[in-house]
């Protein structure tokens, strides 16, 4: 007798894409608080399947997927002085390493990316990961 999987669709379904992936990290901004949020500035946030083979070089990264996210810029704490030609700040989200630890745990996608943003944020501020918790904390609560 032939059986079927009645718990979803999969079978005809995709991987994210990079504009869903974005889609989910600005929700995910969104939903950080606003006192927090405003203090980001120009912060860019991009999204790529993989580091760059930089990244990969200068992290000493074993394999392509050992990085979820990456803060690039100076952190808040380092700003004393604005110096001419410096770029803002840029967080970088990596759908394909998302993916698979996606595929490895038990969380939502949506989480995943909120947790690695806001992480990756935390390094913009200069926060502990204890900061970083009450941060992520609250915007759990706000996407209720």
């Amino acid at each position: 007798m032939a059986r079927s999987d009645n718990t979803n669709d999969w079978r005809e379904r995709y991987a994210p894409t990079i504009e869903v992936f974005e889609s989910l990290a600005i929700e995910a901004y969104g939903n950080l608080p606003d006192e927090f949020r405003s203090l980001t500035g120009n912060l860019i946030i991009e999204i790529s399947d993989f580091p760059t083979d930089d990244v990969f070089e200068d992290m000493a990264l074993e394999t392509p997927f050992d990085l979820l996210g990456l803060f690039e810029g100076r952190g808040l704490t380092e700003r004393f002085t604005v110096e001419t030609g410096e770029m803002p700040n840029r967080i970088t989200l990596y759908r394909r390493p998302i993916l698979d630890y996606w595929a490895e745990n038990e969380e939502t996608l949506g989480d995943i990316v909120s947790h690695v943003l806001i992480h990756e944020i935390g390094h913009h501020f200069g926060l502990s990961d204890d900061d970083i918790e009450r941060v992520e904390a609250s915007a759990e609560e706000a996407s209720r």
